[in-house]
């Protein structure tokens, strides 16, 4: 029998008074990646630290296999403000054969000054940093408390990749669902101080988490149907294989009419809430932004950028980290200046501002006295309003954490707290700066449900794919260099046109585009051969028809491979072997399935 990477075995966990866990048993084999998902406050972030011998426990073992190399990424890590980033890298452990594997990932993530001193670096750089150092050391068993935090999008999905492919063993606390979904093959749930495994990715988990509480009725009826929706929802999303690519004009304006539709769907049942927002929301007038940095180098935030903003609208805003996002938000709030054109903001607009930095509290007050102090009420629209407590509880506090005192908090937590302190504030329009990082996935279900209701109008700066798709109706996609493209679409749709780079208006110029050295007639014939579609070869044909047969088999096997899994009833040996193969089997469908694709145009 194949010995676990790690074992737990009858574990507890107490603050006086408090248990976090008790007597919780779990086991990770090599292959696994294993995705651990709890509320803020219940014990996560305790639980890798305990493991990884961080923070003692109550009672219970904890094995791992023999030599076994573990590394940990902290959810905060410190680092010596005064050593290189190359020295943060490699602990000072010398391992010079692995420096140019450094400066690879370190690439990756957007850290390219070596030299440079960590205390020189942001809160972001340096948690980067530390997911570089966890990388380039490649233990057996990586133990990650969210990695996808500070990443922006191009950083998340190449650390995805990076994460499934080969046969990598991991353990990891993330809010991510997109990522544990692509990425684990075992979800463990800490619930009510104890651990329920679920044998599969994040869908698997939602459907059987689902039926756990069906059948124990132990939930409230609001939580059953928070999970039934995602569920539902996330059986309805459009998945990455088995369609054509549609970068296609007449899918793009039918993507744009169909996100039309909601909008005016939206704005006709928010109406009806009597919401007092005027029709005119803001105007991005010509406006553009420029910095230059130590270099002498000048980066372009905006230039001459003109945006109309709708009643109701929802709009995200992704982009790569120094793209210019959270500058263009905080000029829209008046914080930062533009160096040209304006900001014309309707009278009735009255922002509420979630920010990155905005965590400040008084530590030693109550939580419900935070919330109080700003409102006693607040307006849930259509009549309906509840009252501090109650607005506390719809966002997981329960009575008695709303009289602990805000020290007490966890991180997470108190991010929570701050979110609710700007809610409170009832604004008609809400600017919300990265509002996903250290929630808890249920948290992040009841904010995407009020954001869906909300009577009012929103802009959401996010990496988090799986949030935005919920919740927006279309993107302003951040390119650098001052590029914005306006798409009508969630973060998924865009992704299925991101190859398509240039504005509709420049591929119909280019299409019709004639030849200034030849006459009429020569051009247009010269146009219908250069935009002939070219066929397939006669091997081409061969491999096309090929691949349809060998992706249909790996499809099978990996619907097999993932019932197997998920049946419970694999010894150790077979589990280990299957936990193997699938990764494997996923990167080959990968391939075989792009090559189908670019053949499947040509038909």
């Amino acid at each position: 029998m194949a010995i676990p990477y790690l074992d737990v075995q009858d574990l507890t966990k107490s603050f006086g008074a408090q248990v976090l866990f008790e007597e919780i048993s779990f086991s990770i084999a090599e292959g696994q990646k294993v995705g651990l998902i709890a509320q803020n406050g219940t014990g996560k972030s305790t639980l890798l630290s305990v493991i990884t011998g961080k923070e003692g426990y109550d009672s219970g073992t904890i094995i791992f296999r023999r030599d076994l190399r573990v590394g940990m990424l902290e959810q905060s890590p410190v680092f010596d403000p005064d050593e290189t980033v190359l020295d943060a890298c490699f602990n000072h452990q010398g391992e010079e054969e692995k420096v140019l594997k450094a400066k690879q990932i370190l690439t990756k993530l957007k850290i390219r000054d070596l030299q440079q001193p960590m205390g020189q670096l942001s809160g972001g750089q340096q948690k980067r940093v530390a997911l570089a150092n966890v990388l380039i050391t490649e233990p057996d068993l990586l133990i990650l408390d969210e990695p996808t935090n500070h990443l922006d999008l191009e950083m998340i999905e190449w650390l995805e990749g990076y994460l499934s492919r080969g046969n990598k063993t991991l353990l990891m606390v993330t809010h991510d669902r997109f990522f544990l979904d692509r990425v684990c093959n075992l979800i463990l749930e800490l619930d009510n101080r104890t651990i329920y495994t679920y044998r599969g990715n994040y869908a698997y988990y939602l459907e059987k988490r689902q039926e756990r509480i069906d059948n124990t009725r132990a939930e409230i009826i609001r939580a059953n149907n928070l999970y039934r929706r995602e569920l539902e929802w996330m059986r309805r999303m459009p998945q990455a294989r088995g369609h054509k690519a549609r970068y296609r004009e007449e899918a793009f304006y039918e993507l744009e009419k169909v996100a039309k539709q909601r909008i005016e769907e939206r704005q006709l049942r928010l109406k009806s809430n009597n919401v007092y927002i005027g029709s005119k929301i803001f105007e991005c007038q010509y406006v553009s932004k420029a910095y230059q940095t130590h270099e002498d180098t000048e980066i372009i935030i905006l230039k001459d950028f003109y945006y109309n903003f709708a009643r109701f609208e929802k709009m995200g805003i992704v982009g790569n980290n120094g793209s210019g996002k959270s500058t263009f938000i905080k000029m829209l709030l008046g914080l930062v200046p533009p160096d040209s054109g304006r900001f014309d903001i309707g009278d009735t607009v009255r922002f509420g501002y979630f920010s990155q930095e905005g965590l400040t509290f008084n530590e030693q007050q109550k939580v419900i006295d935070v919330i109080t102090d700003i409102a006693e009420y607040i307006d849930m629209g259509s009549g309906k309003h509840l009252s501090a407590s109650q607005f506390l509880q719809y966002f997981l506090f329960t009575p008695e954490q709303q009289h602990n005192y805000v020290y007490k908090l966890s991180g997470g937590e108190k991010r929570k707290l701050y979110l609710c302190t700007v809610l409170m504030k009832n604004p008609n329009f809400l600017v919300l700066d990265e509002p996903t990082n250290d929630l808890d996935i249920q948290t992040l279900q009841i904010l995407e449900e009020y954001l869906t209701d909300f009577p009012g109008c929103v802009i959401v700066v996010s990496h988090d794919r799986y949030f935005m798709d919920k919740v927006v109706d279309h993107l302003l996609v951040f390119k650098g260099n001052g590029v914005i493209k306006d798409f009508p679409g969630n973060y998924t749709q865009y992704r299925s046109f991101a190859e398509s780079d240039a504005p509709e208006e420049e591929k119909k110029a280019k299409k019709n585009k004639k030849s200034p050295s030849l006459p009429d007639s020569a051009s247009s014939s010269a146009s219908t051969n250069n935009n002939e579609k070219r066929r397939l070869t006669y091997k081409e044909k061969i491999e096309y028809q090929q691949l349809g047969k060998e992706i249909e088999e790996l499809e099978k096997e990996q619907q097999l491979i993932e019932e197997q899994l998920c049946s419970g009833t694999l010894s150790v040996e077979e589990l280990t072997e299957k936990s193997i193969r699938l990764p494997k089997l996923k990167e080959e469908l990968d391939e075989k399935s792009m090559r189908w694709l670019e053949l499947d145009e040509l038909c």
